[in-house]
């Protein structure tokens, strides 16, 4: 089942689906960007400083640090674990989606959570070694 999130995304980001071949770099740490990605399929997965940190998969958005900061950097790096099927939204486009439906925004406040919730656990088992 496709989340409201991956629908949002598909209804309001860019009409033209984005392919990424395994191993293709999507996007890198510090690059300075305006848009966000939704998975329609495949995996990606997330680096810091060629470190993993997760992987997103089919249904997941990530990237959106890029759009809602004011320095539009990259805080992660992004590779086609898998070969991929991507869409991209813009900032333009989000701020329509999260105006026109607010169960967006929930989500993706939601996802990010998760993600910190996951990092925070992983960080104080580190931290407690």
């Amino acid at each position: 089942m496709t989340s409201i999130m991956l629908r949002t995304v598909q209804t309001y980001g860019e009409t033209v689906k984005k392919n990424y071949k395994a191993g293709a770099v999507i996007f890198r740490e510090e690059a300075m960007e305006l848009c966000m990605f939704g998975v329609l399929e495949g995996t990606v997965e997330m680096t810091l400083k060629g470190t993993f940190i997760e992987n997103i998969e089919a249904g997941g958005i990530f990237g959106i640090g890029a759009i809602v900061h004011s320095d539009h950097q990259r805080a992660s790096t992004a590779i086609a674990k898998t070969d991929c099927v991507l869409v991209a939204m813009d900032r333009e486009h989000f701020l329509f989606a999260v105006q026109q439906t607010p169960m967006f925004a929930l989500e993706v406040i939601q996802s990010y959570s998760d993600r910190y919730r996951s990092l925070k656990a992983v960080y104080e088992k580190a931290i407690a070694e």
